[in-house]
């Protein structure tokens, strides 16, 4: 029998989540090897293999096509590749897992409101200090085409490894794009964002690829794990493929 796969974040609260959502559905996932284990099952959805892995990781290689269905977050699927939303399809965002994608600019920058400002802020700095300014970020793809679509050129990016947030403090950077879910860490880092600073709206998605071999046997199983899902919770889900 034809089966599809379908990849669940490996730790931590996004792993929770997700295997309470499936639960709710009366789809529940095991874990038989432990925590340790990559491995797991749904007992009452044969066809379907469930294998864990980072929430990043899923949403490469649903691009790629080496996974058939996942849990990831928007953020991370943008991410991944340039034109990475367009390899997949998003079914269903699944209330969870949300925050927001947002340029971050120092509180003392009182004279930038909004993105264009910024603009005339990073060709001022370069013909006053003679660099670009420095945005510290792990979001880099995202970054590059936000700031080319406000028509921002004259920076450089950092690609932040630790705390992003702290980078302007420590003088690494002038200025960030992170995630942020509540603006607490932003605000306690005396940080701001424009008023048209979010670049991403980002929550934890029920992932299709459109890359994995689909012929029609494993199609139809995938239109009955989804409708069993679209069942379950009582509302109509984006068509997969």
């Amino acid at each position: 029998m034809s089966s599809i796969l379908l990849a669940i974040p490996s730790k931590g609260r996004l792993e929770e989540a997700t295997r309470q959502v499936f639960a709710d559905l009366g789809m529940p996932i095991e874990r038989p090897g432990g925590a340790r284990s990559y491995l797991g099952e749904m007992a009452d959805f044969p066809e379907v293999t469930v294998r864990f892995l980072s929430a990043s990781e899923i949403a490469r290689e649903l691009i790629a096509g080496n996974i058939d269905v996942g849990v990831t977050g928007e953020d991370l699927v943008h991410e991944a590749a340039e034109r990475g939303i367009n390899q997949v399809e998003l079914a269903k965002s699944l209330g969870f897992g949300g925050a927001d994608v947002v340029v971050g600019l120092p509180e003392s920058w009182v004279d930038v409101t909004a993105m264009r400002d910024l603009a005339d802020v990073a060709s001022d700095y370069r013909h006053r200090h003679g660099q670009w300014l420095r945005v510290a970020t792990k979001y880099i793809n995202l970054t590059r085409k936000y700031f080319a679509q406000h028509g921002i050129a004259e920076y450089r990016i950092v690609e932040s490894m630790g705390a992003t947030e702290a980078a302007p403090a420590s003088g690494a950077a002038e200025l960030i794009v992170d995630i942020t879910s509540s603006g607490s860490t932003l605000k306690a880092n005396q940080l701001k964002v424009p008023r048209d600073g979010v670049i991403l709206k980002s929550e934890a998605n029920l992932v299709v690829s459109r890359n994995a071999d689909w012929p029609a046997d494993r199609i139809a199983v995938l239109e009955t794990f989804l409708d069993k899902i679209e069942k379950g919770l009582g509302e109509k889900i984006t068509e997969a493929l």
